[in-house]
Parts: C-alpha cells; structure tokens; sequence
C-alpha cells in the first residue's frame, strides 16, 4: 500500500517502516505533531539520514538536526518529504463563512473524540487542573464511561479498560487556584480524585532534569512541564498507563489571554491556525515527553482532525473576544446545558489560567527569583554574544539556556529544534509567556 496508508491512520504516532525485500522506507509523522520525531544528518555524508524520538539520541551522529514536519512523510523510493494532512483551514488564504455555530455539533464532536480516546487495555485516568479545557474533557470521560456497558462493539469505543471510577489527577503548591478548582470538578462529576502537592524547592530541583527530558530552553514550556513532571512520576508510580488531557483548545479557540488584543477577527484566526501548526513544538511537547519521561502516555482529544475540521471552520468572530464575550465563548456555549450540566458554572466560565499560574503564583515568582541569584549582572551581559540565537531576554530564559546547554552544547545542532513561545508584540502584548503579564488577567502583575 506504501504510503496512501497515512490517509486511514487515526491518532498520534511516529514511525519508520521499512520494507526489507524492495530496500525501501517510509518516515511518518501525525497529523499534528503529538508525538516527537526528529531527523538529522552529518554534513560530510548528507546521503545517511537518521531518525530519532529524541534530538539527543542524533547529537552524536549528526551537525544538522531539524523537527520532522507533522503531517508529512519521507518516502526513500522518491526521496522526497511530502505532506498528507491538507485540510481546507490548514491553508492561511481561508477564512471560513460567516454562519451561526452548530453548538450540538461541536459538543458532540468533542466527545467522540474522548470516546475514541478511551480504547485501551490498561488503567487510565484524566489530568484535571481545574480549568475549562481539562475540565470538560475529564467531565465527557466520566459520562462516557457511565454509557460504556451499553456501547456497541465498534470501532469508537471497544476496548474500554477503566476502574470502577474514574481516576483525576491534579498537582499545585499548596493552596493553589488549580487545586481548589479541580477538587470541585472531581466532586461534581464523580470521580476518584488525586490532588498532589509540591514545593519550591522541589521545583527548582527538577529543573535539569526536565529540560533534559523537553530537549528544550523555551521558558514558558519550561514553567508549565516542571510539574506536569512531577505529576507524572506520582500517576505512574499508582499503576496508571494513559491520561486524557486537555492540550490544544487555547490554540484552536483562541484561549490565551493576548488574544483579547487581537485587532478582527481574521487575524485571531490567522493567529489559531499558527499556534496549531506549531503545536509540536510547544505544548504537544510538553505533554508528550513531561508524561513520556514515567513511561505515562498522553491522549489530547482536542486534537482529533474530525474535531479540529469543526472547530477550525467555524466563523472567527465567533472566537473573537468582545464585550460580554470572553474567551473560548463559544466552546463554553456549547457545553453550557443547564438541564445535564457537564461542569459546575463558575469552572465553565472561569476565565483562562495559565497552567504554571494555576499551579500557584509564586511558582513563576520564584523562578524569576532564582534566576537573579544564578545569573550575576556580569553574565547576563554576555548573552548576545554567548547566545546568538534565540538571545535571551531575561535572566530566567538566561538560566535555562545554561541548562540546556550543560546537556546538549552550545550552538549545536540541537538549537535548531527549539522554537521559543511568544505572546504577539505586534498586538501590544507582554514578552511574558504569562497570563499573568497580561492586563487581562484577575491577578495581574
């Protein structure tokens, strides 16, 4: 079949096959990135190519290494890299209808999505931070495991493998809004909760370790992995082989909190269709290798392509936030259903919080703390000429760079997989990932 196979693969993989009676191969990539998958060459014989789920493993071999494209293959009977996911809002020249949004329709897409993410063989359970996108997706879990005895033997949802209860998982520093919030989502819709706590120190200590783990210096997917990091070793260390999260919303409905500056409508959607492309290298990374260090796997139904074909064509001003529309409204519309409620009403109209906000304000406070003590003004001078690329604007992304760089060299190849994630300046935004640097926000700075 070669590769017209890619059009009947559904979900997140990696992968290369080779053929070994015509000496021929195929690299593929999902249609978003979810896994990881790099490729890379030596200079002195371009010809040998390798290929690698983490950058690491291609440093010793290779000078060139780059980020195997999602939704493409490399077929080495025509030598070529091709892409196999064209959607028609993939493409930055449309702009879909202005029409009412089929609310039913998006619901319900949303949770076929979770109901074929539920196939499994194993323990599983949900990532519950207490905000909305990790919410609703552990809220349709419960409902669908309630209506798994009854569901035919079909390709959606056989294979079904839960406890008598659903497992939730949530972690913060004491106190912490994301603790609080998700402990009443938990009681609300019924499932078995597990609310970690971690400390500063704790934090900091882990630090090396995942930037090892995220190959990575991008501050705020530094700020958000370090404790989905720590989350994960708890989760597998209760025997639990698979959690369903919420990645990919903010991308697609344009949930962040600088997108409140977004001047019309075209350009928010303009902005949701590059934040999706570039998911792979921000919080699909994060999801996949904070979980992946444990041997935990990550499932994020918001990235479905048959969720992602409703929500990516619906009329951009729908999304655009306006007066007494707030972000990611029309999700939150489409779920706001008095007579079943999937969520209680102040955690369906919560505004957004970052993940490394939620977990507790001083997380991020003492990150930037730390990072005065550990870089003398002296240093900090030298990081234009030091760090060429990607110069570091602060003394905190200054810290982490000298992480990565213990791991993985200075100005090697391995640079040239990051990409740093970057409220737009052109709107009048902060430089801070944040929320909180956003005026936005409740808690401001």
């Amino acid at each position: 079949m070669g590769s017209e196979m890619l059009q009947h693969l559904r979900g997140m993989f990696s992968f290369v096959l080779y053929d070994s009676r015509n000496d021929r191969h195929i690299v593929a990539r999902d249609r978003i990135g979810i896994t990881t998958l790099y490729y890379g060459w030596n200079t002195k014989h371009p010809e040998t190519k390798f290929y690698a789920s983490e950058m690491k493993s291609l440093l010793e071999n290779c000078d060139e290494i780059h980020t195997f494209p999602p939704g493409h293959y490399y077929d080495s009977a025509s030598q070529l890299t091709k892409s196999y996911f064209n959607p028609i809002w993939y493409d930055n020249s449309y702009i879909p209808p202005h029409e009412a949004t089929d609310l039913k329709k998006l619901r319900e897409s949303l949770e076929t999505s979770v109901r074929r993410r539920l196939m499994c063989e194993v323990p599983f359970g949900v990532l519950l931070s207490g905000g909305l996108d990790s919410s609703l997706i552990a809220s349709i879990a419960a409902r669908e495991a309630e209506k798994a005895l009854s569901y035919p033997d079909d390709d959606n949802c056989s294979g079904i493998a839960f406890w008598p209860r659903i497992h939730s998982f949530s972690i913060g520093l004491p106190g912490s809004p994301d603790l609080k919030a998700a402990q009443e989502v938990a009681d609300f819709i019924g499932t078995k909760h597990h609310g970690f706590t971690f400390t500063l120190s704790e934090g900091h200590d882990a630090l090396l370790d995942v930037i090892y783990h995220l190959e990575t210096y991008d501050v705020t997917t530094i700020r958000a992995s370090t404790p989905m990091y720590l989350l994960s070793r708890k989760i597998k260390a209760m025997g639990v082989k698979m959690v369903l999260s919420g990645e990919g919303s903010d991308e697609i409905f344009g949930g962040y909190l600088y997108f409140h500056k977004a001047p019309d409508a075209e350009s928010l959607h303009l902005e949701t269709i590059s934040r999706v492309k570039n998911l792979h290298l921000s919080d699909c990374l994060r999801a996949n290798k904070s979980t992946m260090a444990w041997g935990l796997e990550a499932r994020v139904p918001f990235l479905d392509t048959d969720f992602l074909d409703v929500a990516m064509t619906l009329d951009p001003n729908e999304k655009l936030i306006s007066e007494g529309k707030m972000e990611k409204y029309v999700l939150r519309k489409a779920f706001d259903c008095p007579e079943e409620p999937y969520l209680p009403n102040n955690i369906l109209w919560r505004q957004k919080e970052q993940f490394s906000d939620g977990i507790g304000y001083s997380w991020i406070d003492s990150l930037k703390s730390k990072a005065e003590k550990k870089v003398s003004d002296e240093l900090f001078e030298t990081r234009f000429e030091r760090y060429p690329k990607d110069t570091p604007t602060t003394k905190e992304a200054f810290w982490y760079r000298m992480m990565f760089e213990q791991h993985f060299g200075r100005g090697t190849a391995a640079e040239g997989t990051v990409k740093l994630w970057i409220p737009r300046a052109d709107w009048g935004c902060p430089t801070d990932p944040s929320g909180r640097a956003q005026k936005i926000h409740v808690s401001a700075y």
